[in-house]
């Protein structure tokens, strides 16, 4: 390794408590490489760093290399020590740096400062406010910034206010998760799927006057870290989610105003886990005249965010193809000639999306139109029949068919936003007449090319989108997980 003082590539960790990650940043701000660990290990939300995964970003950062780390740990057992919980060391990760030949030397940097620098710098703002809700980080839960690039470029963050732990959206929203019997750090965005088929109004104000002393800055009565299982056990899980959902949105509503008050600013970064409930995050265009969501907002982003705090300025941000390449020319008119004939297609090729959402890389693919092609791929992924899909269309057709707002990039499947004409498409219009969007822009992407030539097949200028993955696995990573999907499906995959 060389020894010059410039450094080559930053690396940015974020492992050892939910949902590990790596990234790579170059010494010019172009994001190299960012995976997930759980796509290596096959282990779902895997706190620990894979050694495969370890294996990439050792082949991508090469030279003098800085390695940044999305956490203050000494902060983090600090708390955990208040609440008589099991202290963190870094003995994984020091052996993960270790086996990949990383220095182990390490730059922390805060939890939520990780958050806000993955939204902030992955932004086209020059200045911006910040908002990041999680479940919890080091002691804080929820934060606002106000973040800039000062004369040399570098980003400047100023905190200007925070909800600090117990009081916390994201545990409340886990422990809701776990009370309709899901399990929580995992399956939020089920819940938010159940939520359109509840009803608040039998639950809400029961659950307000439960849990909650004051919607405004998130103030709770209790300790929702440790769940609420036995609550209400009359109640039917969709009202409760209807209502937990509702109550979020208006805790999440409080603190976007209370942001736009302190930071005068008018463009929004959305960060931490909770920035992934697009059902809330569709009122955000209407109240911030810009709004910017990362493709991976929560804990596993976070090791972008810690990269490029140890770069310090604006990131080269090109896209979310970020992770594993599956190298290959993609057979386009294969894969149209077989929606058409059959109406489903896999495909896994190129390099992965950095996020938990499939954008055309690591998709399964479906005819929107047909009647019960929504149940022949829930039979195929074997989830509950009430979980929406999502339309990935050509972005110069999108508003024909889904009401979107300026100012917001709906590239990621971010907004769950109404339809205009859902019926005519009814495989990825949710009951609630809203669709999780993905708009596909002019490019060479796999959606693209895909789009583009079902276009001109059919007239149909979107299709239904979701990931790739066999039950109970993360998304497809490489080939080899692409020919089981195949084989245990019975779904032709192009590779």
């Amino acid at each position: 390794m060389t020894h010059s003082s410039t450094i080559d590539h930053h690396v940015g960790i974020s492992q050892g408590f939910h949902d590990a990650g790596a990234a790579v940043v170059s010494s010019d701000g172009k994001i190299v490489f960012a995976g997930h660990s759980e796509r290596y290990s096959k282990n779902k939300n895997d706190p620990q760093l894979d050694c495969a995964l370890m294996n990439e970003v050792r082949r991508s950062a090469l030279g003098n290399i800085k390695i940044n780390y999305y956490e203050r740990s000494w902060l983090t057992n600090l708390r955990r020590f208040w609440t008589g919980q099991k202290l963190h060391n870094k003995v994984g990760l020091r052996a993960s740096l270790k086996y990949a030949m990383l220095p182990i030397e390490h730059k922390s940097w805060g939890h939520h400062l990780s958050h806000a620098a993955t939204a902030f710098q992955t932004s086209p703002f020059d200045s911006s406010a910040v908002i990041i809700v999680d479940a919890i980080g080091e002691w804080d839960t929820a934060s606002i910034w106000r973040a800039w690039y000062d004369d040399q470029g570098r980003a400047q963050y100023k905190k200007l206010w925070s909800q600090k732990y117990p009081h916390s959206i994201g545990l409340f929203y886990s422990a809701m998760t776990k009370r309709v019997g899901l399990k929580p750090m995992e399956d939020e965005y089920i819940l938010m799927g159940m939520a359109a088929y509840g009803d608040k109004s039998r639950v809400a104000k029961a659950m307000y006057d439960e849990f909650i002393v004051d919607v405004r800055g998130g103030k709770f009565k209790q300790n929702l870290h440790l769940g609420c299982d036995d609550w209400r056990p009359d109640l039917s899980n969709e009202n409760i989610a209807a209502s937990a959902q509702w109550l979020t949105e208006q805790m999440l509503l409080d603190i976007s105003d209370r942001a736009k008050k302190l930071t005068n600013e008018t463009n929004l970064c959305y960060g931490g886990g909770v920035a992934l409930n697009c059902s809330f995050n569709k009122h955000l265009p209407w109240y911030w005249n810009a709004v910017w969501i990362p493709p991976n907002p929560g804990d596993c982003g976070s090791a972008l965010g810690a990269a490029a705090l140890g770069y310090g300025k604006r990131l080269d941000w090109r896209g979310a193809f970020l992770g594993h390449n599956i190298r290959g020319n993609l057979d386009v008119d294969w894969v149209v000639d077989e929606l058409i004939s059959t109406g489903i297609v896999g495909v896994a090729n190129g390099a992965a999306e950095w996020g938990p959402r499939a954008l055309g890389n690591r998709s399964l693919l479906a005819d929107p139109r047909r009647e019960g092609i929504r149940d022949r791929v829930n039979d195929i992924k074997q989830r509950q029949r009430y979980r929406p899909f999502a339309p990935a269309v050509l972005e110069e057709h999108a508003r024909e068919h889904f009401d979107l707002r300026d100012g917001a990039c709906y590239r990621y499947m971010q907004y769950a936003v109404h339809t205009k004409d859902g019926f005519a498409f009814p495989a990825v219009r949710h009951i609630d007449g809203t669709a999780r969007v993905q708009t596909v822009p002019e490019g060479n992407s796999n959606m693209r090319k895909l789009l583009e030539v079902w276009y001109a097949k059919t007239g149909c200028p979107m299709l239904m989108n979701t990931s790739l993955n066999i039950k109970g696995q993360p998304m497809v990573n490489d080939a080899n997980d692409a020919y089981r999907f195949q084989n245990m499906y019975g779904v032709k995959v192009a590779t």
